[in-house]
């Protein structure tokens, strides 16, 4: 399949239209079947992998790096470093009890990043969480470095308060030496929209950042795969969906139900072709544990949703 690339803000980054969430290696899949799910991702016509210095720190026994270091060791395998869009982030607790953006921090954290990745460099390079007390300047100073040292190529953010986003954007202008947050990557997917529509969605239309969202399929309840609370133990990530088996809930539900019929294709691939298609977003970051989901998002890049369809799924989805 031929995969028409996305331009990632104004940075020269190029994506395919669906982004593999990393968060699952070493959490929900092992190693093998990570290489398994990668391969076929790519295979597809994907190019992008997105990640963190801090996944999967959650799970018993684990202490950050994981998913890192799964994927860079299938890179090395496969030997095609120069064929994936790599995104990794910093900034997580990573054990200390605290996150941190600090310069000091950010500079050592990097080198363990790409020791795990098994690579020189980061194609970008994201501020995963804000601590909100080191200075913006300071933050993108560090990363002007990295660039400087050719470590990163573009940076961007995830999680800043609207605040704390356009105070970067700004000292960024007012300072040419310090590099440009060029993506941003929030909670967005079609149940979670009004933190994002009404919170800096219109700073990334001004300022023309790329935007990249997680939790696209909203921890997998936009998937249909939880229907009630007896399903909530079909995977590690059920305890995440409760939140959303509501009257709210169950009305996206239904309008994606029939949506996937009309068009006889998954209610994953409708939630991703949805998302993919909101003016600011550039691509939905969408994590596989099973083969059956590589297959729905091939099917999500090939939807063409009428104006009908996506009417039925906005009135559904409103608050």
């Amino acid at each position: 399949m031929i995969m028409k690339k996305r331009r990632i803000g104004n940075s020269d980054l190029q994506t395919a239209p669906i982004i593999f969430g990393g968060n699952v290696f070493g959490w929900t899949i092992d190693k093998a079947q990570s290489f398994k799910l990668l391969d076929a991702f790519f295979d597809v016509g994907f190019n992008a992998i997105d990640t963190a210095d801090s996944y999967s720190r959650w799970v018993d026994g684990n202490k950050g790096g994981e998913s890192e270091t799964i994927i860079g060791n299938w890179m090395k395998d496969r030997k095609n470093r120069n064929k994936v869009l790599l995104v990794t982030k910093v900034g997580s607790d990573m054990g200390k009890g605290k996150r941190d953006i600090s310069m000091d921090y950010i500079l050592k954290a990097v080198d363990k990043s790409l020791e795990r990745l098994r690579t020189d460099y980061i194609d970008l390079y994201l501020t995963h969480w804000d601590d909100e007390v080191t200075p913006v300047e300071e933050t993108l100073a560090a990363y002007a470095r990295l660039i400087e040292a050719g470590k990163i190529r573009w940076v961007g953010a995830s999680n800043l308060s609207v605040e704390r986003l356009k105070a970067s954007l700004e000292a960024s202008k007012k300072d040419g030496r310090l590099p440009n947050y060029e993506v941003f990557e929030p909670g967005y997917n079609l149940y979670d929209r009004r933190g994002f529509e009404e919170g800096v969605a219109t700073i990334c239309r001004q300022h023309g950042l790329g935007v990249i969202t997680y939790y696209s399929l909203a921890s997998g309840f936009l998937s249909g795969k939880y229907r009630g609370e007896e399903d909530l133990s079909k995977s590690p990530r059920g305890s995440n969906v409760k939140k959303y088996l509501n009257e709210r809930g169950k009305r996206i539900l239904r309008a994606l139900d029939e949506v996937s019929k009309e068009y006889n294709t998954a209610p994953a691939a409708v939630s991703l072709n949805w998302l993919s298609n909101q003016p600011v977003v550039t691509a939905p970051i969408a994590s596989a544990t099973k083969l059956k989901h590589i297959e729905s998002f091939g099917e999500a890049v090939n939807l063409d949703l009428s104006k009908e369809s996506m009417d039925k799924l906005d009135k559904a989805s409103s608050w």
